[in-house]
């Protein structure tokens, strides 16, 4: 089996020594996406539900350019600095995962990438 590195300019460039995702087989691996707008490389903050809308974009356009879609997702990580705003991110998630609803983890950390609030990841099958 074969993997290919995804790469887009659609979603913010790795921050560090990873890829945006790779695809295997028929299956997509993303990396964490953080809130950083791919236009400015600004991360966005200040309210959590643009943070997790600019994190799902993000998400959104690495699946894109690795062949999929939102409804290919099998498996979503949430990774968030508070577990006082899960109900805010689950009002922004449920926006993209209103139908296909993917298995799904949910973690508070002490601290993300850029000090982002929120970051996800995902897994999809194409």
């Amino acid at each position: 089996m074969g993997k290919r590195v995804i790469s887009t300019d659609k979603a913010p460039k790795a921050i560090g020594p990873y890829s945006q995702g790779i695809v295997a087989g028929n299956m997509i691996f993303t990396s964490g996406q953080l809130a950083i707008n791919p236009e400015t490389g600004e991360l966005v903050q200040d309210d959590i539900q643009k943070e997790t809308r600019q994190a799902l974009e993000n998400l959104k356009a690495v699946l894109k350019e690795g062949g999929a879609t939102l409804n290919d997702v099998v498996k979503v990580t949430l990774y968030i600095k508070d577990m006082n705003q899960f109900s805010k991110i689950n009002e922004v998630y449920e926006e993209y995962f209103s139908e296909n609803k993917p298995a799904r983890s949910c973690i508070e950390v002490a601290r993300l990438p850029k000090d982002g609030n929120v970051e996800v990841e995902a897994i999809a099958i194409i």
